[in-house]
């Protein structure tokens, strides 16, 4: 797992590397077979590893970004690595 004082800047790069690897460990799969454009569904996420996913990122990122939350309203909105990391990174405080 990566230190997140090692990251140098939040930005997207940052957060779609944190998504990847957070949904790998949780599906037990490589990073590097996660593609940015594939559904939850394609790399075999359901509902219980999203939720996974939101407290990891949650957690993660409450290190560098006070009270950073991802809203349970919004889950159904994201279906892909794709949402997830844009979503991740509209919420994140400008630079």
């Amino acid at each position: 797992m990566t230190d997140e004082t090692d990251l140098g800047p939040l930005n997207r790069d940052v957060v779609l590397a944190l998504v990847r690897e957070e949904l790998a460990d949780i599906l037990e799969k490589d990073a590097a077979d996660i593609p940015e454009d594939a559904t939850f569904a394609d790399v075999g996420a359901d509902s219980l590893a999203l939720i996974e996913l939101v407290e990891a990122l949650e957690e993660r990122l409450a290190t560098r970004v006070p009270a950073f939350h991802i809203d349970d309203a919004d889950l159904e909105g994201l279906t892909s690595v794709r949402d997830a990391v844009d979503y991740v990174t509209a919420k994140l405080p400008a630079t």
